[in-house]
């Protein structure tokens, strides 16, 4: 029995439930739901969020036992929270994949053991929901993984695939007012899985949110918002499209028309520098919708990408949805958090890799402003391990799916004026069935471009698209000399993904940002990725594949984000800023003035305040406002600077000009510093240590200077009172994820060569101790075991006193073939005296050869711990570059010429012996790592190695360092 459209009246209904499981298999995407309609965010008509606590129980494969039914005692069901994934509350475990399938690929077949996930929720109507009114009302799923099957008050509504889609299904005569049961099944293994193979962590589950929404007679039902821009005369075209006649009005532009008639009104256009956003509404005979128009028109002409007339030049992120307890299930703001770092970060494009978000991350990106690129809920990249055979975009008997999934991201989100672009999918192969989406989309949506970074002849495409390709071949296709059909030859290239952002890294960005910068056709990329899909984990910190028993699983590789699990900004984000600054500012500082460009797409520079430093040492003499006028987009000013400060002292002086927001906005505040430049004005002075110092012997131990050093070995010990352990050689780090590289690739990786040359594992010989006048000069050779070739190294000791000269020369023998992966010298500190470091050069973060954009240069402090940067998988971290002299354990050190400095409580061996951060546990000493080189970081992980010129080759080197006890130590 049942209660019919909330009056009350019992009534006879087919409860629509059995055993049979055929649909989990069945190719189509489901059955009962409604067409797909445009999402709106809110209504004057009543809702109920079914999120919560619901009932749950966990069964191990699809022919799980009736639950549907009225009446059925789920009193001793787990409980759970939906949103979410059942595998993250307890149940099971979450099992990460790259792109192979973690079960036999037989398509449509999924195992018998397939997880099933059956879901109650008993609900009561509020008490002023509207009964008996019209349609009454739909039941809406906004994301359910991977394959659903539902039921109301014992009868059944229907089932559903397309993991990252809505779904809606009509319950209006099915309502009661109290006692509501809604039951869901999910199965983790579909059909559907089969085109949702998307690089991230297979979490099933109700993981978005559920909601009742009241549907009243001649309420509104699907709607396309039409708002054009013509730059030319400055107005904008508007016209709503409505399934239910009403009316549109928007008061701030005085429009008050039918649906369906265009108007055209003077506006301000949408971009994602300046989102103006004007509020209207539709309303029709049931319902008022509120509408948040942005007008823009998007077109591919003269073989570029165009809003509103103007290129734009794409600075953006993949961003997959995480949240490290809750997968997937994101709330608002978690999502708020993104686009904000995003926005203060210059990024300003998001690719949906590899789905259509959470519906209110786009309302954001419309009102923060980010272009996007909406990708579909399609990868069948696990077919490639079967050279694409059988792939669903090929067969016909997919193509409704395709189609279903195209339609429900269209339809859902094509009233943003944030999407700026549709994407088919990704890393799909190809097929007809990609083709007979390309023709839907066109045909529902001619005013947004398509893109398919798969289609490399862009015979279904409007730009060209590559993944990872080489700084060199990017070049190449700037210049349009990439060949390929002329079609593809005539369109706009974007880097869909490029620059690897695996642990520490990616490399290479300014390298890229440069080719961007000079070729039209480059019309910018997306890193990837956002975020590091770390799991919390008690134990491990954050856990990534293997962690959980998978039996297949792609490790660390789920760990590829320009942000931790945290959302702690990685340096990957801060060199990126620096990277994808929308200000210019050049000069060479001994000009009187610098050279400021605007580089925004549609902004001019009247909302930022320029100001200038002017430091000497590192320390700031005096600063003032800079007057620059408000430039138009691509224009440039030569801004003449204040003369130097007459009292300033000798020294190495530089000028620091800041762009900052001159007024809070939506997304920073006053202040915020959105670019910068810092040019030198007088060059260093390297430290001269004159060897006026006379070597002294007792009882086994040499004395020069500060310095005391084993006779017989003549290993430093100490430098004044300062305890040193362990000064040699160093040319081994932990490699990165990017030294290691990824498998697949051609190109030779330098991580594993360096192990197989057993540069993990150098030994030292001692060959030669020369003691005597005004120096000690130790002699050795630092080779691996196994292998012929080495490196001569001489260390050579000076004193004036109170100060301690090294210098080191390093002559490589036998036939070197790689690169080093660093070349200086290691010591180690008492850690009770070293916890503070004090620094003048690049900062305030870690810096590499090829990742250095972002290091200022200038006096920084930190503590050990401060110096680290926490990947989720322990590697090489923490260097900062460019070091003048720094302080920490009772030491001043100096280099000549600039060095690399790392410090930290374990030993680089430790460091890459562990898994995990929790491995790491604190020693009793600094280790300390004064680099005369290091080896650039790339992003070979999955994209290309360092660039040539950021290598570290091996060839015969001279450095030195200067030793002093700190005289502001305590």
């Amino acid at each position: 029995m049942s209660v019919d459209s909330c009056t009350g009246n019992d009534t006879e209904t087919e409860t629509g439930i059995g055993t049979g499981i055929e649909y989990v298999e069945d190719v189509s995407p489901g059955s009962g739901a409604l067409p797909p309609r445009a999402r709106y965010a809110s209504s004057d008509a009543a809702s109920l969020s079914l999120n919560g606590t619901w009932r749950f129980r966990l069964s191990p494969t699809a022919e799980a036992g009736s639950f549907a039914r009225e009446g059925y005692d789920a009193g001793g069901w787990a409980e759970i929270a939906v949103p979410g994934h059942w595998v993250l509350q307890g149940h099971g475990s979450p099992v990460y994949t790259n792109h192979r399938y973690p079960f036999p690929v037989d398509p449509p077949r999924v195992p018998t053991e397939n997880p099933t996930g059956d879901h109650l929720r008993v609900f009561d109507l509020p008490a002023d929901w509207p009964c008996g009114d019209g349609d009454g009302a739909v039941l809406r799923f906004d994301g359910v993984e991977s394959c659903a099957r539902v039921w109301l008050n014992g009868t059944e509504l229907g089932t559903f695939k397309g993991s990252r889609l809505d779904h809606e299904f009509t319950v209006g005569p099915l309502l009661k007012v109290t006692g509501n049961v809604l039951a869901v099944r999910v199965h983790q293994w579909s059909a559907g899985s089969y085109l949702e193979d998307q690089d991230q962590w297979w979490l099933p589950g109700i993981f978005r949110d559920v909601t009742l929404l009241h549907r009243p007679a001649d309420g509104v039902r699907d709607f396309f918002v039409h708002a054009s821009y013509d730059h030319r005369a400055g107005t904008g075209t508007l016209r709503v499209d409505s399934d239910v006649a009403g009316r549109v009005t928007v008061p701030e532009l005085g429009i008050d028309v039918p649906t369906g008639e265009p108007v055209t009104v003077p506006v301000r256009p949408w971009s994602a520098e300046v989102p103006r956003l004007y509020d209207g509404v539709l309303a029709t005979g049931g319902e008022r919708v509120p509408l948040r128009i942005g007008f823009r028109t998007v077109e591919v002409a003269d073989g570029l990408i165009k809003v509103n007339g103007r290129p734009v030049l794409f600075k953006g992120v993949n961003r997959h949805e995480w949240h490290p307890e809750r997968g997937r299930a994101l709330d608002l703001e978690t999502m708020r958090a993104d686009v904000l770092l995003m926005k203060r970060h210059n990024i300003n494009a998001v690719r949906t890799s590899h789905y259509p978000p959470h519906p209110a991350f786009l309302d954001l990106c419309d009102e923060y402003g980010l272009w996007v690129l909406d990708e579909c809920d399609l990868e069948t990249h696990g077919f490639t391990e079967l050279a694409w055979r059988d792939n669903p975009v090929d067969d016909d008997r997919w193509t409704p799916a395709l189609l279903d999934r195209a339609a429900r991201m269209v339809e859902r989100d094509k009233n943003h004026p944030s999407i700026v672009l549709w994407s088919l999918g990704n890393e799909a192969g190809g097929g007809r069935g990609l083709t007979a989406m390309a023709e839907w989309i066109r045909a529902r949506d001619p005013s947004r471009p398509l893109h398919y970074e798969g289609d490399r002849d862009c015979r279904d495409t409007d730009v060209y698209a590559r993944m990872y390709a080489g700084h060199a071949e990017v070049e190449r296709i700037g210049r349009h000399l990439d060949g390929g059909p002329l079609r593809r030859r005539r369109l706009p290239f974007l880097m869909c993904e490029y620059a690897h952002a695996m642990g520490n890294g990616p490399g290479g960005l300014a390298d890229y940002q440069r080719l961007f910068a000079s070729y039209q056709r480059l019309q910018g990329g997306f890193v990837w990725e956002w975020i590091d899909h770390g799991i919390a984990h008690p134990k491990l910190g954050f856990a990534y594949g293997g962690d959980f028993g998978e039996e297949l699983h792609d490790g660390n590789f789920v760990c590829d984000g320009l942000v931790l699990p945290d959302r702690r900004p990685s340096p990957g984000l801060v060199e990126y800023k620096k990277v994808l600054e929308p200000v210019g500012i050049t000069g060479d500082g001994t000009a009187g003035a610098v050279r400021v460009t605007n580089g925004y797409d549609a902004a001019d520079l009247s909302a930022l305040a320029f100001s200038w430093s002017y430091q000497v040492d590192g320390e700031t003499l005096a600063s003032g406002p800079l007057p620059v006028p408000a430039l138009a987009p691509g224009e440039s000013a030569d801004v003449k600077l204040p003369a130097p400060p007459a009292e300033a002292p000798d020294g190495e002086a530089h000028w620091l000009i800041r762009a900052a927001l001159a007024a809070d906005t939506a997304w920073a505040e006053r202040g915020h510093v959105v670019a910068w430049g810092q040019f030198p004005v007088s060059d260093r002075t390297p430290p001269r240590v004159p060897a006026t110092a006379r070597l002294r012997v007792s009882d086994g131990v040499l004395t020069l200077g500060p310095g005391t050093f084993d006779a017989r070995t003549g290993a430093l010990t100490a430098v004044g009172d300062v305890a040193v352990t362990g000064l040699r050689l160093d040319v081994w780090r932990a490699p990165t994820d990017n030294d290691e590289g990824a498998a697949w690739q051609d190109a030779p990786r330098c991580g594993p060569r360096w192990r197989g040359l057993g540069l993990h594992r150098m030994r030292h010989r001692l060959d030669a101790v020369e003691a005597g006048g005004d120096a000690l000069t130790v002699r050795t050779r630092v080779a691996p075991a196994g292998r012929e070739l080495g490196l001569s190294t001489v260390y050579r000791w000076t004193a004036d006193g109170d100060r301690l000269r090294l210098a080191v020369r390093v002559v490589p023998e036998g036939d070197w073939t790689l690169p080093l992966p660093r070349l200086g010298i290691r010591l180690g500190l008492p850690a009770a005296r070293a916890d503070r470091v004090r620094w003048f050069g690049g900062g305030p973060g870690e810096a590499y050869p090829d990742s250095k954009a972002a290091a200022m240069t200038g006096r920084w402090e930190s503590t050990v711990a401060g110096l680290q940067t926490p990947y989720v998988r322990p590697q090489e971290n923490g260097a900062r570059i460019d070091v003048r002299w720094a302080e920490l354990g009772g030491l001043r050190i100096e280099g000549d010429p600039l060095f690399f400095l790392t410090a930290r409580r374990w030993t680089t061996e430790q460091l890459d012996a562990a898994t995990h951060r929790t491995a790491l546990v604190p020693g009793d000493t600094i280790w300390v790592n004064l680099d005369h080189a290091q080896h650039g970081l790339g992003s070979q992980s999955c994209g290309p190695g360092p660039l040539p010129h950021h290598q570290l080759r091996v060839e015969p080197s001279e450095f030195a360092f200067v030793f002093a006890p700190d005289p502001g130590a305590a």
